[in-house]
C-alpha cells in the first residue's frame, strides 16, 4: 500500500480527518504514526484499514519515515505531518480588510501577529486593522471547505507556520559551516535568520545534547524572533515546525518517492530458503516468495514492485559496510532507499543477514541479540574501548567520551556461484 501521493479529501470521514489533524497541530504540527492511531481510537470508531485509507487518501496528511539499516519500513519509524494549501492573504486590505465575505480570495484573511500570538494592537488599545476572527464569514468558509474549522487558533497557529513560507524566518545554513559559536555566519549576533543544527532539523543529528549546534532557540534567537512579532508558545515549539518544514518541503521536491509499507502494516514477505534448497514442499501454496538467490532487489515504479538489474553487483555493495550506495550509472541509494527518486526495497530469507564486524561480542552474537529484542543495549569491546552498541537507534557510544556514530547491520555476501553450488 502507498501512504502518500494522493489527493483526495478523504471526505467520507470527515470527523476522523477533523480529529486527526486537530491531534497533530496540538502536538507542533506532527506525531509518530502509532501514537496518532491510539490517541484517534480513544475518540473515534475507526479501523485500521480505515486509518490507514485517511492517511492515503486525505492531502491533509504526510507520512515520513527512514527505513532501518535493514531496509525495512516500520510503523515505529513512521511519522505523520500535518499540511494545507491554505495561506494568509497578501492583500488583505485591498481583498476587504477586517474578515468581510471576498468573493474570489482563497486565503485566509488573518492578521500575521495574531497568528505569532502576539499582536500589539489586539489588546485593548488601538484596533487592529487586520482580522483576529477565524470564524468570520469569509474564514470560516475556506476553513470548512478545508475540513479546519473545529481548529483553536492555537492549532491553526501551528499549521499555517509550518506551511505558509512567508511567516517565519529561514534557517541560516551559514551557522551550520565552520567551527566557532556562530559557524560560519558573518551576521553573528545580528543575524535574521534562525540559528539551530540542520541536522536536528532534519532529524538525524548523530550527535544529539552532545551537538556543538543548537537544538533549541537559544537568547539571540527568541530575541530575535520577539522583535518579529512572535510570542513565547511558538517560539517553544518552532524547532520541532521547522523539523516539519523541512519534511514537507523535501515531499514536493520528490513527490513520488513514498515508500511502500507492508498491507495494514504488516512485515515485508520473505523469500523462502527451503526452494533455494530444492526442499519445499508447499511449491505453489508457499506463503514465502520462491526466489533463486537469498535476496531480492526491486524498485516501486508507482504501481508495482520489479526486479532490479545487476542484482549481484547491488548486493556485493550493500553488504559492504562502508558504502552508502551501488556503483553503476543509476545506483541504488542505501541510506534513503531509493533509486532517482523512487523507492528501493531488499527482501531476503530468514537466515541471510548475518552481522560481519568482529569486536568482543562475535558477529553471530550480535545478531543473536539484535533477532532476541531489536531495541536492545549491547556493551562491547573494541581496541580495548569499551563501547554499548544500541539496536533501537543503530548507534555505537562511548560513555567515556559521550560520543556516538552510526553502525550499519549489513549481511554477509552470498555470490551467484556460491548459491549454484549448495
Amino acid at each position: 500500500m502507498s501512504w502518500s501521493g494522493s489527493s483526495g479529501s478523504g471526505s467520507e470521514f470527515s470527523r476522523e480527518v477533523q480529529l486527526s489533524t486537530a491531534l497533530l497541530c496540538g502536538s507542533s504540527g506532527s506525531m509518530p504514526l502509532l501514537q496518532l492511531h491510539r490517541e484517534l481510537l480513544q475518540r473515534c470508531e475507526i479501523t485500521e484499514e480505515e486509518f490507514c485509507w485517511v492517511l492515503q487518501g486525505c492531502s491533509r496528511f504526510r507520512l515520513v519515515s527512514r527505513p532501518a539499516e535493514d531496509g525495512w519500513l516500520r510503523p515505529e519509524d513512521c511519522t505523520v505531518v500535518a499540511r494545507t494549501s491554505l495561506r494568509l492573504c497578501g492583500r488583505q486590505e485591498e481583498c476587504g480588510g477586517r474578515g468581510s465575505v471576498s468573493g474570489g480570495c482563497e486565503q485566509l484573511h488573518l492578521c500575521k501577529f495574531f497568528i505569532y500570538g502576539n499582536c500589539r494592537f489586539g489588546k485593548g488599545r488601538k484596533p487592529c486593522k487586520f482580522s483576529h476572527d477565524i470564524h468570520s464569514d469569509h474564514n470560516l468558509a475556506l476553513l470548512r471547505e478545508c475540513t479546519l474549522h473545529e481548529l483553536t487558533k492555537e492549532q491553526l497557529a501551528v499549521l499555517l507556520l509550518q506551511n505558509d513560507n512567508t511567516l517565519l524566518p529561514e534557517v541560516c545554513m551559514h551557522y551550520n559551516r565552520g567551527d566557532g559559536p556562530h559557524g560560519a555566519c558573518s551576521f553573528q549576533d545580528t543575524c535574521t535568520r534562525v540559528h539551530l543544527c540542520q541536522h536536528f532539523v532534519r532529524g538525524d543529528c548523530a550527535f544529539g545534547l552532545g551537538c556543538k549546534r543548537q537544538h533549541a532557540i537559544d537568547t539571540h534567537g527568541r530575541r530575535m524572533l520577539e522583535e518579529r512579532g512572535l510570542g513565547g508558545d511558538i517560539i517553544n515549539q518552532l524547532p520541532f515546525i521547522y523539523r516539519n518544514i523541512h519534511h514537507l518541503a523535501a515531499a514536493e521536491k520528490c513527490p513520488d518517492s513514498s515508500y511502500e509499507a507492508a498491507d495494514q502494516l504488516d512485515e515485508q514477505p520473505e523469500i523462502c530458503l527451503h526452494f533455494i534448497r530444492d526442499s519445499c514442499r508447499f511449491q505453489n501454496g508457499c506463503r514465502r516468495i520462491h526466489f533463486p538467490l537469498p535476496y531480492l532487489w526491486e524498485v516501486f515504479d508507482g504501481v508495482a514492485w520489479t526486479a532490479l538489474q545487476n542484482m549481484e553487483d547491488i548486493e556485493r555493495d550493500y553488504c559492504n559496510p562502508s558504502k552508502t550506495q551501488s556503483g553503476g550509472d543509476w545506483p541504488v541509494d542505501f541510506l534513503s532507499w531509493t533509486r532517482d527518486s523512487q523507492a528501493v526495497r531488499r527482501l531476503s530469507t530468514v537466515s541471510s543477514d548475518e552481522r560481519q564486524r568482529t569486536t568482543s561480542v562475535t558477529s553471530r552474537t550480535l545478531e543473536e541479540a539484535f533477532l532476541a529484542d531489536r531495541t536492545a543495549d549491547v556493551s562491547v569491546v573494541k581496541d580495548q574501548r569499551q563501547y554499548v552498541v544500541s539496536f533501537k537507534d543503530m548507534y555505537q557510544r562511548n560513555p567515556k567520551h559521550r560520543t556516538k556514530r552510526r553502525v550499519r547491520r549489513r549481511p554477509r555476501f552470498v555470490s551467484v556461484a556460491e548459491v549454484t553450488k549448495r
